[in-house]
């Protein structure tokens, strides 16, 4: 399982990256392999805004559909048009290419209640027993 270590990482298995004022989110690489190949994301539209916990999108692989949930709320300011046509992305690079959406966290400090890669690694450990 590779991890970002920039990264901090909801118990749904999303990954958040503070960069700037602006927050990149994805599914983390151990939910794009337990998902398998994907084939299809749905994700909100520029201006949305959710609340942590939200779910935002949908991502759907051969396997099954998955809701993609919020770590830290706030307002959507870009996602990535490029899944449209190329969902394996998710795949093939979920920290980088395969990135979800963007926004502005309204509560920031939000984030340092989401787990290290380290916590993390040791939570999917423990949740597969």
């Amino acid at each position: 399982m590779k991890l970002d270590p920039e990264a901090r990482y909801a118990e749904t298995h999303e990954w958040a990256r503070k960069e700037n004022d602006v927050v990149t989110c994805g599914i983390t690489d151990h939910a794009q392999e337990s998902l398998s190949d994907i084939v299809y994301v749905e994700l909100p539209e520029v201006g949305d805004t959710f609340e942590k916990g939200d779910a935002f999108g949908v991502v759907e692989s051969v396997k099954a559909a998955s809701d993609v949930y919020l770590p830290v709320g706030g307002e959507i300011v870009a996602v990535n048009d490029a899944l449209e046509d190329t969902p394996e992305l998710v795949n093939q690079d979920p920290y980088g290419e395969g990135w979800l959406i963007q926004f502005n966290p309204s509560a920031p400090d939000e984030l340092d209640d989401l787990m290290d890669s380290a916590a993390y690694e040791a939570f999917v450990a423990e949740e597969e027993g």
